[in-house]
């Protein structure tokens, strides 16, 4: 497992934007496919976005799609979730994943990770 530190969380207005970053510990961060998640208070965790090991293929819910916007930079070792037009539905603790198998293609099955971060929390005010 590798582990991810998760920043970038706080307070913001309906319709404001945030940015969160996951850096992993490890150098062969190219090697993971990365992944955010999402719970809000009594609730599922669910699947926000994800990106392949080459940032080349992505894949978002229906929730977030146009809205969030995820990358990854491999000479910062960070991958990033750009969060726009922020609802107060959005309001969660949002996680980091890794999976280190390859690209499954568009999937958000919180089972193909191996390792999460410790969460950030993002609070939407309407």
């Amino acid at each position: 497992q590798v582990q991810l530190v998760e920043s970038g969380g706080g307070l913001v207005q309906a319709g404001g934007s945030l940015r969160l970053s996951c850096a992993p510990s490890e150098r062969t961060f190219s090697t993971y496919v990365m992944g955010w998640f999402r719970q809000a208070p009594g609730k599922e965790r669910e699947f926000v976005a994800t990106i392949s090991r080459n940032g080349g293929s992505t894949f978002y819910s229906d929730s977030v799609k146009g809205r969030f916007t995820i990358s990854r930079d491999g000479a910062k070792n960070t991958v990033y979730l750009q969060m726009n037009s922020l609802k107060p539905e959005d309001t969660a603790v949002y996680y980091c994943a890794a999976d280190r198998s390859p690209w499954r293609g568009p999937s958000g099955s919180r089972s193909n990770y191996d390792s999460w971060g410790q969460g950030t929390q993002v609070t939407v005010s309407s």
